[in-house]
């Protein structure tokens, strides 16, 4: 299931990074995993959370004997990308590049890191292409076709 497209908060997405390093689990052991983390919530707060993702569609809970587990349905990844899919859309209209943009300006890269993205890009250009070729026809000339906005 992909999630409704609702940004979770800051304290929602502590409960998921817990949740992620737990994989599955009741109440109680997530509440403990994260006070171990330095969060003092009480049951009821951690609680109030997962039914909030729970709701949003991040989580899914299970009744096992008295108490519910809760486990995360969405990868880091998807999140992720859901993220910044979602800031592209409010920030740039859509558009991802200025955000992949400032997201590598300024910063340092691990060799091993600039290869992975050559890689994608490799993969990106070669997807284009063909995907250009199987779209090509021959066109007719229009009057003022040249002038058109993208």
């Amino acid at each position: 299931m992909t999630p409704i497209s609702r940004s979770v908060s800051e304290t929602e997405l502590t409960v998921l990074k817990a949740l992620w390093d737990l994989r599955v689990g009741p109440v109680r052991e997530l509440q403990a995993k994260l006070n171990d983390d330095g969060h003092a919530w009480a049951y009821t707060t951690v609680q109030t959370l997962l039914n909030r993702l729970e709701q949003k569609g991040y989580v899914a809970s299970k009744k096992v004997g008295r108490a519910f587990h809760f486990h995360v349905i969405v990868s880091r990844d998807q999140l992720l990308s859901q993220e910044l899919g979602d800031l592209a859309e409010r920030v740039c209209g859509g558009a991802a590049l200025p955000l992949v943009m400032n997201l590598v300006q300024g910063r340092r890269f691990t060799s091993a890191e600039i290869g992975r993205f050559r890689d994608l890009l490799d993969k990106l250009e070669s997807d284009g292409q063909d995907e250009a070729k199987s779209k090509r026809r021959p066109r007719r000339a229009r009057k003022g076709a040249g002038d058109a906005p993208c």
